[in-house]
């Protein structure tokens, strides 16, 4: 999360930089949170502030106009929530999208409640959140959580 709220930050801060592109490596674009963290904070208040602090979802929606997210694999949690506020987004046809926080008694924590708002609806997101359901590429594209599906093998 540092690394990538730093590389937005010097983009918000340099008008030359016209597009960033957003891209996962290896096998997946993104699993989402560290599991790891989830529960480690002993005070809510200040676990919410260090979140807001280094928030790339803000950083996301404030580039949006300049941000294309390039998704294969699973996007899962912040995996797609982050991508989901950039102005365009494909995805390869193995791509897939799950919200998986209700099974650990949460919610949307990495800006779903706005950016997956936007692009389907609450109706969707209610479903993708309160079920933890798996969204293939294609309803993703039907419902409009993405923009185009890569044909191609690479991106």
């Amino acid at each position: 999360r540092d690394g990538l709220c730093e590389a937005l930050g010097l983009a918000m801060a340099d008008d030359s930089i016209r597009r960033v592109v957003l891209a996962g490596a290896g096998s997946c674009f993104s699993a989402g949170g560290d599991l790891d963290e989830f529960g480690e904070a002993t005070d809510a208040g200040l676990a919410h502030a260090s979140r807001m602090a280094r928030n790339a979802g803000a950083l996301i929606d404030c580039l949006r106009d300049r941000v294309e997210a390039r998704l294969h694999g699973a996007c899962i949690g912040a995996g797609i929530e982050l991508p989901a506020f950039a102005q365009r987004v494909v995805a390869r046809k193995d791509a897939f999208f799950q919200l998986p926080e209700v099974g650990m008694g949460l919610i949307p924590g990495a800006g779903g409640t706005t950016s997956i708002l936007r692009r389907i609806g609450r109706r969707r997101l209610a479903y993708m959140a309160l079920s933890g359901a798996r969204i293939d590429v294609r309803t993703a594209l039907d419902w409009g959580l993405i923009d185009a599906v890569e044909e191609r093998d690479g991106l």
